[in-house]
C-alpha cells in the first residue's frame, strides 16, 4: 500500500451506509492481521486484506475499486473465518466487485470480471454452476477459446463436466435474488 494518507472525513458515505445495510461491520476490525496472514492467495494481492477492510472502513472507494485484490479474491471464506470480530470480508468483496462492475470502472485485471460475470449468468439462468456453459460463455467474452482446451478435455473425459446442465429446487428463489440487482446501491 502506499503512503498517501487516508483519513475518514475523504470517505464515501454512501458506501460506508452500503457496507453497514449489508451487515459487513469493517469499523469493528482492529487490524490484528489474521484475514491477511491466512489468505491462500494475499501473494497476489495489491492491498493486503486487512488494508481492504481499513480502505473500507474509511470509505475509501476509488481506491478500492481500482484494486487487483477485489478481483483476485477466491472466495473461500478463509479471512472471514479467521477475523476473531465475525467482518464479513468475503461479502466486502462481493460488494466492491458489483459496485465495480455497476460503476463502469475498469477492472485491473479484466479477464477476472469476465469469468465473474459468466459464472453470475450460469447461476441466474440455471440455478447453480452449468460448467461447460459457464465457460463457453467465459471463452467467447474473453476471447481465448483455445486457451485451458487440454485441461478442459481431461476434464470431461473423467467425468468432471457434464454436458447437460442439472435443474435445482428452488429456482425461483434464484429469480428474486437476481430481480433485486442493483436496488440495493443505487448510483
Amino acid at each position: 500500500m502506499n503512503s498517501t494518507a487516508i483519513s475518514p472525513v475523504k470517505g464515501n458515505r454512501k458506501l460506508l451506509r452500503k457496507l453497514e445495510e449489508q451487515k459487513v461491520d469493517v469499523q469493528s476490525c482492529y487490524q490484528c492481521g489474521r484475514c491477511s496472514s491466512g489468505c491462500p492467495v494475499a501473494e497476489f494481492f495489491d492491498l493486503k486484506t486487512m488494508e481492504v477492510v481499513r480502505l473500507a472502513a474509511y470509505g475509501m472507494e476509488e481506491p478500492l475499486l481500482a484494486s487487483n485484490t477485489i478481483w483476485l479474491c477466491a472466495a473461500c471464506d478463509t479471512c472471514a473465518t479467521r477475523c476473531p470480530n465475525d467482518i464479513n470480508i468475503t461479502r466486502l468483496m462481493d460488494i466492491l466487485r458489483e459496485l465495480a462492475l455497476r460503476k463502469g470502472v475498469v477492472p485491473a485485471q479484466p479477464r477476472i470480471p469476465q469469468f465473474h460475470l459468466s459464472f453470475l449468468e450460469s447461476v441466474k439462468r440455471w440455478g447453480r454452476t452449468y460448467e461447460i456453459g459457464m465457460l463457453g460463455a467465459y471463452k467467447i467474452r474473453s476471447g481465448d477459446l483455445m486457451g485451458d482446451m487440454k485441461l478442459g478435455m481431461s476434464m470431461f473425459s473423467k467425468g468432471k463436466l457434464s454436458l447437460f446442465p442439472h435443474s435445482i429446487d428452488g429456482k425461483s428463489d434464484i429469480k428474486e435474488i437476481f430481480e433485486g440487482k442493483g436496488k440495493e446501491y443505487e448510483r
